[in-house]
């Protein structure tokens, strides 16, 4: 059976990677050299230019970072989705290896795991132009989100939104679940966790949220099937193959 050989993260933890989108044009050059022909027909069919070239370094890197994990060139890295059009790579013998990736602007995030299936969500943190929170939150987040102070409106609402996206992303049905058909946390009083899933009594206890760290204009989480085992995040960097310490943000508080 098919292993990935590079490193075996283990079920403790889950490998989170961010990267800059921007690069210089020989960058692009190279990443583009490492992609299908289908992903190379994808990234000419977007209208401005910049976003065809972040989508390039975007897969690129995926792909660099994946092979480090599969011991496979980067272009052998073959990709399959499921009905609701959630990635995954194409491995013989159902090995486990579950991978997110997520964009923002011009920051990428990528969670990674042997044990797990996830999804990962990081959004750049701008001004609200509508009530989304009011179409797309369960009752209970737009109360609580609602309660906030004024300063603390659009965190809180990104708090949510990533938590709520990551979610999605890991269930793997796509828009077929609708956000307000579940509740997450997302104020500064509480842990991070799921409190409702219809028709899933037991989705609170199986499903954790971490919160991903990001710059301060961005919020992140990631949400993993662990089944109540506990985990934390390990973030990884292309710079220094040596993996950062990794911190535990189950039981992290943040104030205002």
């Amino acid at each position: 059976m098919q292993r990935p050989n590079f490193e075996v993260i283990g079920p403790d933890l889950i490998d989170v990677w961010t990267w800059s989108l921007d690069a210089p044009p020989s960058s692009v050059e190279e990443f583009a050299a490492l992609l299908s022909a289908e992903e190379l027909a994808r990234a000419q069919r977007f209208v401005r230019e910049r976003d065809g070239q972040r989508f390039i370094v975007g897969r690129g890197r995926l792909r660099s970072i994946l092979g480090q994990y599969l011991g496979l060139p980067p272009q052998n890295v073959r990709f399959a989705y499921n009905d609701y059009g959630k990635p995954a790579v194409a491995l013989s013998g159902g090995t486990p290896f579950h991978f997110n990736l997520s964009h923002s602007a011009d920051l990428a995030a990528l969670a990674i795991s042997d044990h797990y299936e996830l999804g990962i969500d990081i959004e750049e943190i701008r001004f609200l132009k509508e009530d989304i929170a009011g179409r797309f939150f369960s009752h209970k987040e737009c109360l609580t989100l609602r309660a906030l102070p004024p300063e603390a409106y659009l965190e809180g609402f990104y708090r949510c939104w990533t938590r709520k996206e990551a979610f999605v992303k890991a269930h793997g049905e796509g828009l077929s679940l609708a956000l307000d058909s579940f509740d997450v946390t997302f104020d500064w009083a509480n842990e991070p966790r799921l409190e409702r899933l219809d028709g899933d009594p037991e989705a609170p206890f199986n499903w954790r949220i971490l919160e991903v760290e990001t710059p301060v204009t961005f919020a992140g989480a990631v949400l993993a099937l662990t089944k109540g085992r506990p985990v934390s995040l390990r973030y990884r960097s292309n710079e220094d193959e040596t993996p950062k310490a990794h911190c535990d943000l189950r039981d992290s508080r943040q104030a205002l």
